[in-house]
């Protein structure tokens, strides 16, 4: 036995834990990657309006790029896109 580790005793009665089919899985799989999507594009949304409370506190969407390193356009693409309904 290894130090540190403690050993309790062999329990012979685990059960069994069954697998769900393939069907089952691709469901729960999709049911996952929906809510995903729908976190990203909420993410999306609250990150535009950052982007374009930067450009109101700067004064311009292309002061918000330089200080991010990202180009102009997907900056104001992002807050259009985004940002207006």
């Amino acid at each position: 036995m290894q130090s540190g580790v403690v050993h309790n005793g062999g329990c012979a009665i685990l059960g069994e834990v069954e697998t769900p089919s393939w069907r089952d899985r691709i469901r729960t799989e999709d049911a996952l990657l929906e809510q995903l999507d729908d976190q990203a594009e909420q993410a999306r949304k609250r990150r535009a309006q950052a982007l374009k409370d930067g450009a109101d506190e700067l004064g311009s969407v292309y002061a918000v790029a330089k200080q991010l390193h990202l180009s102009w356009t997907a900056v104001a693409k992002a807050i259009k896109k985004y940002t207006t309904e």
